[in-house]
């Protein structure tokens, strides 16, 4: 019965003695102050249950360490989950209490009695890390792609498909070795290049799109939600939630996550799979990204500021580029660069385009002279392994120290994938590798949503397809 819950929210009750308990619902605690804490626990967490309209899974904590996976139910009924079905003896578990909400707390006593009090005999078991529920997987098979519109390099034969649900979009792990989407029924699916599912899990109905991030220095998958950031190390782990401030929008333009808070009250970051407040906000600044719980934040003519919990403000002045006058403005960041626009010391008329390490602050590019006001159509776009970019017609290999920026008149960036940085000139598709080659594309050419293994995944009407390479 417990496989086929979903792993959200993750609720753990922890007892700390005979009054006092903590409850915590995806990431929100609960303290609890009661004269049984173990009944008044269970009614918290079947009052939850209720609002969701299932079953939940949570981990009951003795002050002593041992720990049992229990299932809570809307009307209050408590079934435990027997974590070693392999012994001989027949497990204590489950016991279950089928009592209504209404005398939950009767419930929690009789659970007091013939379950939690008996917790503490004996030597506490180690139970297994939860794992995700085995689900039916989605629908996975060899296809055509019918538009025939696929990039130069690849065939029309996807080796694998998969159906997205509506007005989603996949995310590319950034080394390329797997794929996340949105399913149809309401699941999160992570696939290899082979088109294998390598886990799946239950989501909310209101979720956004899968993004690859950094949390506690590990890489994760994320999603979000209106009230909870969900977020998964892989293989096969359940996911750790986080659940928001109301009105708090979750930005992915950094490393790490950075929550936004409403009405302009500033910005929190994850530290320790906890939100904890971005500090110390320079006057009239902006906050860019979160890179771990660190904050980068810029001042509209400079420098750039790095803020993080219980440490001190960091200044990173940027180094102007030859030949350059006062600084015009810091006009956006992405993991490891900030952008700026800075005055000819010769010409007022023209501007020197600069890409800054947001480390250091010295300059990595300059996209030479351009005429003030012809960069106020400029798009940033990024390579996510920090290998290739273009800002505007000015185009950066960021492998290289020097004779590292070419110019491409009239060129306006869309994507990166794999090797390729994609745009267009006067409305025409091209391709531009790294050291600068470019290549016109076919009127109606569908540009590739990245690159998985050796192939190119594209989504057309809410399916993605992966394409072999041509022969």
């Amino acid at each position: 019965m417990a496989e086929k819950i979903p792993s959200w929210p993750k609720v753990t009750i922890r007892l700390y003695d005979d009054h006092n308990a903590e409850v915590k619902i995806a990431g929100r605690s609960h303290p609890v102050n009661h004269h049984d804490p173990r009944a008044a626990a269970i009614q918290l967490v079947s009052e939850q249950a209720a609002q969701l309209g299932r079953a939940v899974k949570a981990t009951a904590v003795e002050a002593d360490g041992a720990s049992w996976p229990l299932v809570i139910h809307p009307d209050g009924q408590v079934d435990a989950i027997d974590t070693d079905p392999r012994k001989g003896k027949k497990p204590i578990w489950p016991i279950v209490l089928a009592m209504a909400v209404a005398v939950v707390l009767i419930a929690g006593t009789t659970l007091y009695i013939t379950v939690f009090s008996k917790l503490g005999e004996g030597t506490p078991q180690v139970t297994e890390s939860p794992k995700l529920p085995e689900l039916p997987g989605p629908n996975v098979h060899a296809d055509e792609f019918a538009p025939r519109t696929q990039p130069t390099g690849y065939s029309s034969h996807a080796s694998w498909t998969v159906d997205l649900a509506e007005d989603s979009t996949p995310a590319i792990k950034p080394d390329g070795t797997e794929i996340a989407i949105l399913t149809t029924d309401e699941k999160v699916a992570v696939f290899d290049a082979n088109g294998k599912v390598l886990w799946q899990d239950k989501v909310p109905k209101d979720a956004e799109n899968p993004v690859y991030t950094t949390i506690d220095g590990k890489q994760v998958l994320a999603i979000a939600t209106p009230s909870t950031l969900y977020y998964w190390a892989g293989g096969g782990a359940e996911a750790k939630t986080v659940e928001l401030p109301d009105s708090a929008k979750v930005q992915f333009f950094g490393k790490s996550p950075l929550i936004l808070l409403g009405d302009e009250s500033g910005a929190m970051v994850i530290s320790g799979g906890e939100l904890k407040t971005v500090p110390d906000q320079p006057r009239s600044s902006t906050i860019l990204l979160a890179e771990g719980d660190r904050t980068l934040m810029a001042q509209y003519l400079g420098p750039l500021y790095w803020t993080q919990p219980g440490k001190k403000l960091l200044q990173v002045n940027l180094q102007p580029p030859g030949g350059a006058g006062a600084i015009i403005q810091v006009v956006s960041a992405s993991p490891d660069y900030a952008l700026a626009l800075w005055t000819n010391a010769k010409n007022p008329e023209e501007v020197i385009p600069a890409v800054h390490s947001t480390a250091s602050g010295k300059m990595v590019a300059s996209c030479g002279l351009v005429r003030n006001g012809d960069t106020d159509g400029w798009d940033w776009v990024p390579d996510p392994n920090r290998k290739f970019a273009a800002w505007g017609e000015c185009l950066v290999n960021l492998t290289l120290t020097k004779a590292n920026t070419r110019r491409l008149p009239g060129f306006q960036p869309l994507s990166v994938s794999g090797s390729m940085l994609y745009g267009t000139i006067s409305s025409q598709l091209w391709a531009v590798s790294p050291n600068w080659n470019k290549y016109s594309m076919k009127e109606g050419t569908t540009r590739p949503w990245g690159v998985i293994g050796k192939r190119a995944v594209l989504v057309y009407n809410s399916v993605l397809y992966a394409l072999d390479p041509g022969k």
